[in-house]
């Protein structure tokens, strides 16, 4: 009976971290967009503006 309950622990610890690195990486994967947004806003906006560095 031991063995079976540990089997169970071990199975749902690696559920939690498994579920919690899926929540993670969704976390990042919204915030790496947002991030690409800004960054090509930034970009559409020195190119329309044609700022020319020498």
């Amino acid at each position: 009976m031991n063995i079976a309950l540990v089997v169970i622990i071990v199975v749902a610890i690696i559920l939690a971290i498994v579920g919690g690195l899926s929540s993670a990486l969704n976390w990042l994967l919204w915030v790496a967009l947002i991030v690409g947004v800004i960054a090509l806003i930034a970009f559409l906006f020195r190119v329309i503006g044609g700022r020319n560095r020498v």
